[in-house]
């Protein structure tokens, strides 16, 4: 039971983290005012560390607790409905990924990055009812691969240096 309370308490503090983050993210000015939906993704460190550290069930637990609070506190349904779309796609293929055991976590993470975008356009797609949208995958497969970099080392630090027992 103790070991089942302090799973728990731990995915909660995960949680609190990653939603921080996405806060932080909130407050940081645009990437590229130019081209908008772009974001660093910084929620994802602690998906990545989840993922590497306890396993999918608890990244998904994680991630989706963290979606729906984020959404309700400083979105809307719909950003929830794009948050989603996104997540299920990047988790589902990092967790394949990671269990391969192939890529690395920053080469896990740029697909993670990159196939959340995918998910997103695609949803656009079908809400908008238009296939052009299919282009801008160019621009944020480009920025999707330079965050998921970034996601990466800062997942890789994390894994590395805090201290599991």
């Amino acid at each position: 039971m103790k070991k089942r309370t302090q799973k728990l308490a731990l995915l909660g503090l995960f949680t609190a983290i990653a939603m921080v983050l996405a806060y932080v993210e909130v407050l940081l000015p645009p990437l590229f005012s130019a081209v908008p939906g772009i974001k660093l993704g910084l929620p994802n460190i602690i998906i990545i560390f989840v993922l590497y550290r306890m396993g999918i069930k608890e990244a998904a637990a994680v991630s989706l607790v963290r979606m729906v609070a984020v959404a309700l506190l400083f979105g809307n349904p719909m950003t929830f409905a794009y948050s989603l779309a996104g997540g299920v796609l990047s988790l589902a293929t990092m967790a394949i990924l990671r269990k391969l055991d192939f890529f690395s976590i920053i080469g896990v993470s740029v697909t993670g990055g990159v196939l959340h975008n995918v998910g997103q356009i695609l949803l656009a797609m079908f809400v908008l009812r238009t296939a052009e949208l299919g282009y801008y995958l160019i621009v944020l497969s480009i920025t999707g691969t330079i965050a998921g970099i970034f996601i990466g080392l800062c997942g890789w630090l994390a894994v590395k240096r805090v201290k599991w027992s």
